[in-house]
């Protein structure tokens, strides 16, 4: 014959469920902490690695622009030395036909006075006027307008030309729509490729700017 339960029995199962409840509960707690803690390590690992690779290429993306920008500047040197090599030659027989009797050229003039830096890319020159010539490989409308800050300014970096007339002219192998017509307008002489060599191409009743 079974004994019967008393309340003290049902206290007891009571407890023992409750601990054994409690017991599952941290163990899942622990269980869920561990997998987070598992989660956050592989993410952590993740965003490093995520990051690591973004650095990466993001300094194999500033060596190649700088890569390219060096080789844009080279290229764009050159063409304006070829420009340069192109216009030299023809400059003093092309002002001659004009009327502006240059006798000799000098390329490359630089000098900073007075706080002023200046560098022109071929003056050609005699006794009492000269003309400075800008040369473009592409000539744009921001070229003719620092062209024309450098004329504003010519004779105060370049003293010894105080007393000459003192021209502009500008030359590009190419010549974006509407410039020729922007710069002569300025007042400068506009030159470009003919052939061999160039020509100025303003129309023969153009009087240049004297500066």
């Amino acid at each position: 014959m079974s004994e019967p339960i008393t309340l003290e029995d049902i206290y007891k199962l009571f407890e023992k469920t409750n601990q054994q409840l409690n017991e599952q509960l941290q163990q899942s707690r622990q269980e869920f902490d561990r997998r987070m803690a598992e989660m956050k390590a592989e993410s952590d690992r993740r965003q490093a690695e995520a990051k690591a690779e973004a650095d990466r290429s993001m300094a194999e993306l500033q060596k190649t622009v700088a890569r390219t920008s060096k080789a844009v500047d080279s290229l764009t040197t050159r063409w304006g030395r070829f420009v340069e090599e192109l216009v030299e030659p023809a400059i003093i027989k092309l002002f001659r036909e004009r009327g502006i009797d240059v006798k000799e050229t000098f390329s490359r003039g630089r000098v900073t006075r007075q706080g002023v830096a200046m560098e022109i890319d071929i003056v050609a020159v005699d006794d009492t006027e000269l003309v400075a010539v800008e040369c473009k490989s592409r000539l744009s409308k921001d070229d003719v307008d620092e062209f024309l800050e450098k004329l504003q300014l010519f004779k105060q970096a370049f003293p010894h030309f105080q007393s000459f007339e003192v021209y502009g002219a500008v030359a590009g192998i190419e010549i974006d729509e509407g410039i020729d017509r922007y710069a002569y307008k300025k007042g400068l002489f506009v030159i470009k490729p003919s052939g061999d060599t160039v020509e100025i191409i303003n129309d023969s009743q153009f009087r240049g700017r004297k500066w």
